[in-house]
């Protein structure tokens, strides 16, 4: 696990987090955190306390990205319908990488090269005291909480799932 917290793209998720005023310090993995199952379990923690940044196409062709919590899915027609639009286009790992500067598995809400058109952030992870997110790299989480994601990403509180 040496070398994890020089990646670029941690230090680039270190270096929004620090000038957005987040404290939560990256906690580097044993295994990896590619999933919310994966990440709760080498926490020792629900997976519901997972807020997974999942990024959609919107019909303009550019990002929406949805935290949500590691205990459902998202329902995309839920949310489609919530934003007023037809679909939620799905986004490959290119684009993933494209827009965010992130790969898929690391994703944080933190520190994106492009701003999302829309952020939405799943309210059932105000059901947790601490939620984890990820911070540049599958191996790499920090801590935070709800209203702090909202205020360091200007989030809109949304049901997305059930």
């Amino acid at each position: 696990m040496d070398g994890i917290l020089e990646k670029a793209a941690v230090k680039r998720f270190q270096e929004a987090a620090h000038s957005l005023g987040v404290n939560g310090q990256v906690k580097v993995l044993a295994e990896t955190a590619r999933t919310a199952v994966d990440a709760a379990n080498s926490l020792g923690i629900e997976v519901g306390q997972i807020a997974s940044s999942l990024i959609f196409k919107l019909p303009s062709g550019n990002p929406l990205l949805i935290i949500t919590s590691g205990r459902h899915r998202v329902d995309t027609e839920l949310v489609a319908k919530n934003l007023g639009i037809t679909e939620l286009g799905r986004a490959d790992a290119n684009y993933v990488k494209e827009v965010s500067g992130y790969s898929v598995g690391g994703v944080s809400p933190l520190g994106w090269i492009s701003k999302p058109e829309i952020i939405l952030i799943d309210q059932a992870l105000n059901d947790y005291d601490v939620v984890w997110a990820a911070s540049g790299h599958p191996h790499a989480v920090y801590p935070t909480t709800y209203a702090e994601l909202i205020t360091s990403t200007g989030a809109q509180p949304m049901v997305v799932g059930d």
